[in-house]
């Protein structure tokens, strides 16, 4: 086993965070994962009461290490649903994408609650806003990752933050990882953890769609678009210093570059796309995924992707502390 600062906090066997991912991470997955040694994380942000008290319900009921991720945005504006998140008792709970007065105002209450609390990051100045509101724990997401990212890559970004953090917290890297290799690598810049998200969306216990599965095993980085139109027809007021990644489809070919002809536009269109999302239309529907979908070609458990990575990087740094000798 590999043993961390986030093993040590949250008593988990291994260094690996399922993403929150929204309509992707149910109780199933997030369950799968905890149950494999992981931490589990259901994506509640999108979701409202009635999702909330089927998912999280259901994961609770399992116990161990396992959490919920929100987005602080979307609970500002729905009223009542945090409450109904805290009377679950998660022991962690995942905070991202908000303002410095959301990040104090989230992060104190589920402190409160007594969670342990981890807030997701995407540059250093996001990174200081969350230690000073006191975050146990810090995801730090390069634009590598799948869905909405900012700009900064992963690999300069997880140092950096480590720099600012100076041991006071985890830091876990998120943004490009889905095996064993890229979870050595992130321990060797000095991370405490992985959290992937593209590669446990392509799990059995994953709530994807069959045509979003197969539409991403059959898809290669290079498919890949960042892209504002699935916000736009949803009518989500993401902040435009974030954009998603997903598989570039019809929609986004018609869409990518024309918000504003689209948010004209949205009353006629987003019935349609509604409908064709219901379908399961991979022409039509949002198919998030990172830039590491080249390494995503089979459907496996979610077990088995926590403990295949594992053991890859148990060899990667095994083979890698060999290969040191003394000097002469």
């Amino acid at each position: 086993m590999i043993s961390t600062k986030l093993t040590e906090l949250l008593d988990i066997d291994h260094p690996i965070v399922s993403a929150p991912m929204g309509s992707v991470s149910g109780a199933r997955l997030a369950t799968a994962v905890t149950r494999a040694g992981g931490l589990g994380l259901v994506g509640v942000s999108y979701g409202d009461a009635a999702f909330i008290d089927e998912q999280v319900a259901a994961t609770a009921e399992h116990g161990g290490a396992w959490g919920v991720g929100c987005v602080m945005f979307t609970f500002d504006e729905r009223p009542g649903l945090w409450d109904k998140v805290l009377g679950y008792a998660p022991p962690v709970i995942a905070l991202s994408f908000g303002d410095a007065d959301q990040v104090r105002r989230y992060v104190g209450s589920a402190a409160e609650s007594g969670a342990r609390v981890v807030v997701q990051v995407h540059d250093t100045e996001q990174a200081a806003v969350a230690l000073r509101a006191g975050a146990h724990v810090l995801v730090a997401q390069g634009a590598e990752a799948g869905g909405h990212h900012k700009t900064r890559a992963t690999l300069p970004l997880i140092p950096a933050v480590l720099d600012l953090a100076q041991g006071a917290v985890p830091v876990v890297a998120a943004g490009g990882f889905a095996d064993g290799r890229g979870l050595a690598a992130a321990l060797a810049l000095g991370a405490d953890g992985v959290m992937m998200g593209t590669r446990f969306a392509v799990t059995e216990e994953s709530m994807g769609t069959t045509g979003f599965k197969r539409a991403l095993v059959s898809g290669a980085t290079a498919d890949l678009v960042n892209t504002r139109s699935f916000d736009v027809v949803r009518g989500i007021p993401w902040d435009e210093m974030y954009t998603a990644r997903s598989v570039g489809n019809a929609f986004t070919r018609a869409w990518t570059g024309k918000d504003a002809e689209l948010a004209a536009r949205r009353a006629g269109v987003e019935p349609e796309w509604t409908a064709a999302v219901a379908r399961d239309d991979t022409g039509q529907r949002a198919l998030f995924a990172g830039e590491v979908l080249d390494l995503v070609d089979d459907v496996p458990s979610a077990e088995s992707v926590v403990r295949d990575t594992v053991a890859e990087a148990e060899t990667v740094l095994r083979r890698l502390a060999g290969s040191i000798t003394p000097a002469p």
